[in-house]
């Protein structure tokens, strides 16, 4: 039985100070995970495009370089977390926007792996980012919970999770303990979920399509928490060596127009509007299956190790960030 003193606690992250290298590091989730790890003791490293932007967001407690080759051999990295990718809603997946997509994942995560291959000290882990994605789509009428065990599909979202973990899974290679996070909708002051209440707090919200596409969220607290949780995890003396993944999504799992009245709810707005799934399918093309299909994405190997959300149902989540 976890208390409310347990989640108020400092997030923990392992027993003693590492050298943590944090790709992503200037997204949303990536600054509270860089605030987390301070708050822990540990030092941080961040890869970036613009080093001189993320000094002046972080300070100079954290080092910021352009090159990997700009990281010193000592103190030698003791843990990678690559959470860097180009946003997947955005312009539409034409063949040049899916070589980006997969540039900022799977290219990203291949020189990440080579940088590796040249320390001297190797990291014993990393872990890497996701998307639930990786199982494609799933039919509205399909009540299953996917697990990790669920295979994936031969669409362009599954693909590109695909081939973004596969590239991180060769860092095993190195004797680099290898942990794939697959992301579910990302609750937080960042990311998807402004855009998502901004009809709802206009009063205009409501189902998009026929509302009951599963979305399966977490909160970005959660995140946090999570990835100190399978880095104690994987620290353990029998942790498998073999590559893992882990479902980052809360337990309570609901349709799209769920969601949307839970967030009118906390909101005190109407949620009487629908949007047809047409217009967003003309804009989007395939894209569109991100919003208008669902996965019930359920995060079995997080809860068999022994991790409790502190959010684990959208109300709770929504009134926390609202």
């Amino acid at each position: 039985m976890i208390s409310s003193s347990d989640f108020a606690a400092p997030v923990r992250f392992g027993t003693g100070p590492a050298h943590v290298l944090v790709t992503g590091g200037t997204g949303f989730i990536g600054r509270l995970l860089i605030e987390a790890l301070q708050a822990d003791g540990h030092s941080v490293s961040v890869w970036t495009r613009d080093a001189t932007a993320a000094t002046q967001l972080f300070g100079t407690g954290v080092r910021c370089v352009r090159r990997l080759e700009e990281i010193p051999p000592v103190p030698a990295v003791d843990v990678i977390v690559n959470l860097a990718g180009a946003p997947v809603i955005g312009p539409r997946w034409t063949t040049h926007r899916r070589a980006e997509l997969l540039a900022s994942r799977e290219g990203l995560t291949q020189k990440l792996v080579e940088w590796i291959g040249t320390r001297a000290v190797k990291p014993w882990l990393m872990l890497s980012g996701s998307a639930i994605g990786y199982y494609g789509v799933q039919s509205q009428d399909d009540t299953a919970e996917l697990t990790e065990s669920n295979p994936p599909q031969n669409i362009f979202m599954s693909l590109l999770c695909q081939r973004w973990e596969a590239a991180a899974h060769t860092a095993a290679r190195h004797g680099v303990r290898v942990a794939c996070l697959r992301f579910g909708l990302v609750l937080g002051h960042g990311g998807a979920l402004p855009k998502l209440l901004a009809p709802i707090r206009l009063g205009a919200g409501g189902r998009l399509g026929t509302g009951r596409q599963c979305t399966s969220w977490i909160h970005v607290h959660d995140i946090v928490r999570g990835m100190a949780h399978v880095w104690r995890v994987a620290a353990q003396p029998d942790a498998p060596l073999a590559p893992q993944a882990y479902n980052f999504t809360a337990p309570g799992h609901l349709s799209q127009e769920a969601f949307a009245r839970t967030a009118a709810q906390v909101l005190h707005r109407p949620c009487w509007l629908p949007t047809p799934a047409w217009p967003v399918r003309l804009a989007l093309g395939e894209q569109a299956d991100v919003l208008l299909e669902g996965q019930r994405v359920v995060p079995a190997n997080l809860e068999r190790t022994g991790f409790r959300f502190r959010f684990p149902d959208a109300l709770s989540a929504l009134q926390d960030l609202c």
